[in-house]
């Protein structure tokens, strides 16, 4: 089956009992037990619940994924890959990865022996000297938080797989629907169910998906050890809100290239990252991997950081907030917000200027976030 098709079909059929087209929330602490230790399948909703063997198969059949995992957050389900690493290991990772990432393993795992370092040169002569020391973990997310960089799975996974480091990859950014890592070889792929699989800014979620039944195992593991188990309504708002990923990127993207192009344009506008503009440095690459593009775009502004964020504050459809994905559009301002946890200095290494501005553009009416843009413009 194509995209659209397994977004609406897989996972669950009508059921056979009541004919119920869409499935049934699942709101149960606990389960009745056939007899002791013998359960029909479930038997406490921190270690399993139906909703979420439903949106597991989903995900799983939308990423060319063998088995996924369901958790609370994605930083939840990031929790849940860490548990299986020990004191000692070290995770090395790629500019570009989301802050809360680089906060979890800098403020908290750091205290618990486990040794993380981020590639600031991203050449593949760098990234293999780096990985000859053999850590556990080589992590990135393509395309990057905010300036949308693109790595090129295929040669990353190719040598990793060379010093038997897994790789894995945050595909949040791009969605099921416009990437696919398990395709150009990575390990194993992890998103934030809370942006564009959920779409409408009203879930938290996470999703680790693999290919190895041992690794689900653990994962599974540790969701009930951990207590990062979703909530079933949640995993049911994801399980509709998923039904409609394929019509909702398509407008996002129609949209992000609509306003990527008028930005590119502007003369207050420094620069655009979107890799749907033949002037952004991996565009090429975009075509290679990318089946198609998110709503994702930032750009740089020839702005004082006090009119770029009384700039930010002032439109009237772009709603200043953090999170992205979903319908409707947001702005952010990485440095003070988003990325607020790096230092300084680590933030000037990475591009994150001042004057550095996010959007996530939704599936409103392209011509009406432009002409908000422009008014907003005009005034700085």
């Amino acid at each position: 089956m194509e995209f659209s098709t397994r977004a609406i079909h897989s996972g669950w059929d009508p059921d056979k009992q009541t004919g119920a087209v869409m499935p049934p929330i699942y709101m149960t602490s606990t389960f009745a037990l056939n007899s002791p230790g013998h359960s029909r399948g479930y038997d406490y909703t921190r270690a399993n619940n139906p909703n979420f063997v439903i949106l597991e198969k989903t995900l799983a059949a939308l990423e060319n994924a063998s088995y996924a995992t369901v958790f609370s957050s994605g930083i939840s389900a990031l929790m849940g890959m860490i548990s299986t690493l020990s004191t000692g290991d070290k995770v090395v990772a790629l500019d570009g990865i989301y802050g809360g990432t680089y906060r979890l393993f800098t403020k908290v795992m750091s205290r618990f022996g486990i040794h993380f370092e981020i590639l600031y040169d991203t050449s593949y002569e760098s990234i293999e000297n780096a990985l000859k020391s053999k850590p556990k973990w080589l992590i990135f997310e393509t395309p990057t938080n905010p300036l949308l960089r693109l790595f090129d799975i295929e040669i990353i996974s190719s040598i990793a797989k060379k010093y038997g480091v897994l790789t894995i990859v945050d595909n949040t950014f791009a969605s099921p629907y416009c990437q696919n890592p398990f395709n150009f070889g990575a390990d194993i792929v992890w998103h934030s169910t809370t942006k564009y699989i959920g779409g409408h800014s009203d879930v938290i979620g996470g999703v680790v998906m693999t290919q190895s039944a041992p690794f689900k195992k653990e994962l599974d593991f540790a969701r009930k050890t951990l207590g990062g188990n979703p909530s079933p309504f949640d995993c049911w708002l994801i399980t509709r809100g998923v039904k409609t990923l394929s019509v909702r990127m398509q407008q996002h993207e129609k949209n992000a290239r609509a306003v990527a192009h008028y930005l590119e344009k502007h003369p207050k506008v420094k620069v655009v990252h979107y890799p749907g503009l033949p002037s952004h440095q991996d565009h090429s690459l975009a075509g290679k991997q990318m089946k198609a593009l998110n709503g994702m775009l930032s750009a740089e502004f020839h702005l004082s950081l006090e009119d770029t964020l009384a700039m930010i504050s002032s439109f009237k459809l772009f709603t200043l907030a953090e999170s992205l994905g979903g319908v409707e559009s947001l702005i952010c301002h990485p440095v003070t917000m988003t990325h607020a946890i790096i230092p300084p200095e680590e933030r000037k290494k990475l591009g994150l200027n001042d004057g550095l501005v996010r959007f996530s553009i939704g599936i409103e009416d392209s011509k009406d976030l432009i002409e908000d843009l422009d008014q907003i413009l005009a005034k700085f």
